[in-house]
């Protein structure tokens, strides 16, 4: 298989014409297979499977409509090409409903056919990624994450495992990267999904109210309070209970939340009795608990009673093309809600985007879409509808190589050693973005993978 283009068969029982067309294709960069019969042909496609198909509509043993048809029978897609030197309005049409991509008649020019060529594959192309989006969507649609990159896929199996088990879980992450998605799909994956799942921001509460926040009062408890009421813990009974930002709970909060995990009891502001619940408890946090343990603020036997099942949640610099994945998710979503109809990413705003850090993490990324489509007049995002400071972002020029000393040729590296170096670096530099480096170092990834498999961009 040519490593620029798919392979194409050409299904045409004029000889000359059949050497002149490949040719002419081969110059293209196509790997180009050819038969001058129906039969030839539906073997060739059925087993060698291109990526595109030229036939003639006349052929000795049948026409070409008959190789489609039987493609389709057998449940295989390809874009097909009819092409004849008898061509009427009628055939187009029986040709075009029978799911002919494209009917051309004889004389043929060279260069609308390449051109025709050119399109479908890259019809194809779209139609095909679109599709493996729309699978790895669907397998994910429960957890609700979105994503392809090695760590997600970790993560989503962490997430499952951690899902058959009743133990309290704390998921780590910086701000902005999902970390409620995360606990929501521990949820949803659990078998206590058709009970309440509650969020709560322990950094959103104040302290004085948080025990009455969390395990409800009776009346009369305080000042203010002239009935009773449940808590946070009562209401989220048989389900789970996402505690946010749990660095911000106060220490002696912290206490009673140690013996609800340890005793599955909680004793409401003014109660005499305690209450038993059944409450999942899912932490959430950005910093680091540890430290805060070393610096007393936060309870050490409590870190550890989380931290049994912890989980972390990556910053979206180290996702690679997750980036892009995550750009078309929320730019649709964006224009269903702007009622913008189709639209799309431009390729320099899809660089621009793969070339910013995001401190901000995904959240930032969803912020950029929307700022986009609510800018963007027409259907294509450009990087002018992207915010400022994602546009201004350059990425670093490597210095330029010490001058080689003619006089000493030990010196002069070899052209292995200087690919297998630049390879690395540019990896290195885009933290392992093969999308990103495929486009610095002017290869498609198929090429990338094949140095990649053959070691090359290897630190020796």
């Amino acid at each position: 298989m040519n490593d620029r283009h798919p392979s194409i068969l050409l299904i045409e029982d004029d000889a000359s014409l059949r050497l002149l067309l490949a040719e002419e294709l081969e110059l293209d960069g196509y790997c180009v297979e050819t038969a001058s019969t129906a039969a030839e042909g539906k073997q060739k496609a059925l087993v060698g499977m291109p990526g595109l198909i030229v036939s003639d509509l006349r052929l000795p043993d049948a026409d070409g409509l008959s190789i489609l048809r039987e493609l389709q029978a057998a449940g295989h897609s390809v874009p097909f090409i009819i092409i004849t030197a008898f061509g009427t309005v009628d055939q187009a049409v029986d040709a075009l409903k029978a799911g002919a991509d494209d009917f051309l008649t004889k004389p043929l020019s060279t260069d609308h056919l390449r051109l025709k060529i050119r399109r479908l594959l890259a019809q194809a192309e779209i139609t095909s990624e679109l599709a493996r989006y729309k699978s790895r969507s669907s397998e994910d649609a429960a957890l609700g994450l979105v994503g392809d990159s090695a760590v997600m896929r970790r993560l989503r199996t962490e997430i499952r495992q951690v899902a058959r088990s009743h133990a309290a879980v704390l998921i780590n992450g910086e701000s902005g990267t999902g970390k409620e998605l995360v606990a929501r799909a521990i949820h949803q994956e659990s078998e206590r999904k058709e009970k309440p799942f509650l969020p709560v921001n322990c950094a959103g509460i104040p302290h004085e109210l948080m025990e009455s926040e969390f395990f409800g009062h009776e009346a009369g408890a305080f000042t203010g309070a002239r009935q009773a009421r449940k808590g946070l813990f009562a209401e989220a009974d048989g389900g789970t209970l996402l505690l946010d930002e749990i660095g911000e709970m106060p220490l002696a909060l912290q206490a009673k939340l140690l013996r609800v995990l340890q005793e599955g009891t909680i004793k409401p502001v003014g109660a005499d009795q305690e209450e038993t619940v059944d409450v999942r408890i899912v932490a959430a946090t950005h910093v680091d608990l540890l430290k805060a343990v070393e610096e007393g603020v936060f309870r050490e036997d409590l870190y550890y009673r989380l931290e049994t099942l912890a989980l972390v949640v990556p910053p979206l610099r180290e996702r690679g093309d997750d980036v892009d994945i995550l750009a078309m998710h929320f730019l649709k979503e964006a224009a269903l809600r702007h009622n913008r109809g189709f639209m799309r990413l431009g390729e320099v705003a899809s660089r621009t985007l793969m070339d910013y850090p995001f401190p901000g993490n995904v959240r930032e990324l969803a912020s950029a879409i929307e700022r986009a489509v609510t800018f963007c007049d027409g259907d294509v995002i450009q990087p002018e509808h992207l915010p400022a400071r994602i546009r201004k972002r350059q990425a670093d020029v490597p210095a330029s190589p010490t001058r080689l000393n003619a006089d000493n040729l030990a010196d002069w590296p070899t052209l292995e050693s200087l690919q297998q170096n630049y390879v690395s670096e540019v990896i290195r530099a885009v933290a392992g973005n093969k999308r990103r480096a495929a486009q610095i170092l002017g290869v498609n990834r198929r090429t990338l993978y094949r140095w990649l498999d053959a070691g090359v961009g290897e630190k020796k």
